[in-house]
């Protein structure tokens, strides 16, 4: 699970670009490279720069994503591959994306540390609903709820990385179904160590499954997790979800609750 996320309200930078006074702290690269039908030959190809929005970048270069396809190889030197299609239309660059702040008004930064995060997440179904993970007193969201997942540990393909903190995070086995979604979010805020950085998160999320679903129970106590629950689809709309995770929820959960059905024995 993220430190701190994405959260209703935080108020804009405006037009400040802060990726080159910082201390780098990538801890990754993301090769992004687009199709136009899954196994086709590439069209484009680019390394996502911090701050850096893949959906936005591929849009600058003629094309609009339509799907994601694939992900491969361990977060020292990523590939993510998406269907795209060309849109057409004209073309203004706009850069970076907008950068956020979770600082304080009048705050004094310094020289933020750069840093661009990979990590994986899933929005896993069974029959008891959608598994949700519950933000700890050391982020900046304590007691809202988000999709169980984290950060991709060196030599860790994004895969593995979701099983692992799934179990971690709430107990659960999960199969995993598809490469659903990719997010991207770039802010300025404390991390956990109290350390400012300029923090841009890219996010791989996959549809998963759970055959055997458990009381949720929280492995990796003390960290960025507080608790973790089921939700049944009735209840989606009443959790305090971050505004990423409700927006995956909105987008894809009715579809992956209406196809699921336990396998028979």
């Amino acid at each position: 699970m993220l430190a701190w996320e994405n959260i209703a309200g935080t108020r804009p930078l405006p037009e400040r670009r802060l990726g080159s006074s910082g201390v780098t702290g990538q801890d990754g690269q993301v090769e992004i490279i687009g199709v136009e039908l899954p196994g086709g030959t590439p069209v484009l190809s680019f390394t996502l720069g911090h701050g850096e929005d893949p959906h936005q970048v591929t849009w600058e270069h003629g094309y609009r994503v339509l799907r994601p396809l694939s992900a491969s190889g361990t977060v020292e030197d990523l590939s993510v591959t998406l269907q795209v299609v060309q849109h057409g239309r004209p073309v203004t660059p706009r850069g970076p994306q907008r950068v956020r702040t979770t600082l304080r008004p009048g705050e004094d930064i310094g020289r933020p540390v750069v840093r661009q995060r990979l990590a994986a997440y899933a929005l896993v179904i069974s029959e008891r609903g959608v598994l949700a993970t519950e933000f700890s007193d050391r982020t900046a969201v304590p007691g809202m709820w988000g999709l169980p997942g984290g950060g991709i540990d060196p030599g860790e393909n994004p895969a593995a990385t979701v099983q692992r903190e799934v179990y971690e995070e709430t107990g659960q086995e999960i199969e995993i179904t598809q490469f659903l979604d990719m997010q991207s979010d770039h802010w300025i805020g404390h991390s956990p160590a109290g350390v400012v950085e300029d923090f841009h998160a890219v996010r791989l999320i996959y549809a998963a499954r759970c055959e055997n679903p458990r009381e949720p129970v929280v492995i990796d106590v003390g960290g960025t997790t507080a608790n973790s629950q089921w939700v049944e689809p009735e209840r989606l709309r009443d959790v305090a979800w971050i505004n990423g995770s409700r927006a995956l929820l909105g987008k894809h959960s009715r579809d992956l609750l209406r196809g699921f059905a336990p396998r028979s024995a």
